[in-house]
């Protein structure tokens, strides 16, 4: 193999303890410290911190906390990033922040070191979430997409959904490289009888929804969907895992509607989450503007069909082993109820089938492709992923 390279990451928006992006982070990390390169992360964290790890080195700067986010923190002195990244000396820089970080890569540019934008959600998406109209955040979008797609030597999209507002600006420089599923940790197996047991009746479809309890993931709508299912006589029951600033709202309108919801907040333990999302009959994914979705993935190699939101990237990596409903609580119904009018193996099968399309040897592979870095087992590395 070649010589191993630098490949330093920077991210913002973390969360503190799990979440989509830590995940893809850590396993990326992973993988390319198997490949024999050398991986940096940038993170920000309360104090400063180096230590080496499972995903290589690991650096915390002391960032301030976002008021309302629920622990997601920013690195902002720019200087200070700036003299760690030329201390650094990367062969490659990855960002996986598409807003306050995307100064870096000017820096990248006057450093001559090939960096590349990890596009981790739409632009759109987010903006219409936070209530622009959709033409407003449409022309917020393309603007920051053709500065990013300058800026940058790649933008890497983990789907064709990801990919068509940066095709819509006409850029050229954009691959694609899927993101994966730790399929030994996240297996049919887990499901736990008396783990099921304990939080819904025989007769009763338990929903389980994993996601961190902020405004863009919408998890009002598994309530409303909850609620549907209930006014139609469905027995269900819905248990949601994860933390952030809406939990109190939510825990609030379970009570005033008598709604069968458990909050189990943050859930550190992996196992017992695997066995939560195996123990499931349907998880639900209304995150409207996911560009992948580890959660619903994670889920799907638990066996357990996803309902997902049909206006993110989930119909794609689904296929058909899950349902794809409207942005709201009715939607989510049927697609709740088309999921449990399969026969129960059947819909197990066919999530667990699907979900083994994404490891993360190919996630990884894909992304050492997107930087032009050599890649084990291959003689060259190709153009770009397809």
């Amino acid at each position: 193999m070649s010589e191993p390279l630098r490949i330093v990451r920077l991210a913002n928006f973390v969360a503190p303890a799990s979440g989509g992006l830590r995940t893809a982070l850590r396993e990326l990390g992973k993988g390319f410290k198997a490949a024999g390169h050398e991986p940096v992360l940038i993170v920000p964290g309360e104090r400063h911190t180096d230590q080496e790890t499972e995903q290589g080195r690991v650096i915390t700067l002391p960032g301030p906390l976002l008021p309302g986010t629920g622990g997601y923190r920013v690195l902002t002195d720019k200087r200070r990033v700036a003299r760690l990244l030329e201390e650094l000396a990367p062969d490659r820089l990855e960002v996986s922040d598409r807003t306050t970080l995307r100064w870096t890569g000017k820096w990248a540019r006057r450093a001559r070191v090939p960096a590349v934008m990890v596009s981790h959600e739409t632009a759109d998406g987010v903006l219409r979430t936070w209530g622009l109209s959709e033409g407003a955040a449409r022309r917020a979008a393309d603007a920051l997409n053709v500065r990013t797609a300058h800026t940058y030597s790649r933008v890497v999209c983990t789907t064709e959904f990801a990919e068509r507002e940066f095709v819509r600006i006409g850029a050229r420089n954009v691959v694609r490289a899927p993101l994966g599923v730790d399929l030994a940790q996240r297996h049919p197996a887990m499901r736990d009888a008396g783990l099921r047991d304990r939080h819904a009746r025989v007769e009763e479809a338990l929903l389980v929804t994993c996601t961190r309890l902020s405004v863009e993931k919408r998890p009002g709508t598994a309530l409303d969907a909850l609620e549907a299912l209930l006014a139609r006589g469905r027995r269900a029951v819905l248990v949601i895992a994860g933390d952030g600033p809406l939990r109190p709202r939510l825990e609030q309108r379970a009570k005033e509607r008598g709604l069968p919801v458990t909050f189990l907040g943050h859930v550190s333990d992996r196992a017992m989450l695997g066995a939560l999302q195996a123990s499931a009959d349907v998880c639900l994914a209304p995150g409207p503007a996911e560009t992948f979705g580890l959660a619903a993935l994670e889920a799907m190699a638990c066996g357990t069909p996803v309902a997902v939101s049909t206006s993110s990237a989930l119909p794609e990596v689904i296929g058909s082993a899950g349902a794809v409903a409207a942005d709201h609580g009715e939607g989510f119904a049927d697609a709740v109820e088309q999921l449990l009018a399969l026969p129960e193996e059947e819909r197990r099968e066919a999530a667990r089938a699907r979900a083994e399309c994404f490891g993360w040897d190919t996630a990884v592979m894909a992304f050492l492709t997107a930087h032009d870095a050599p890649v084990p087992g291959r003689d060259r590395v190709p153009e770009g992923v397809v």
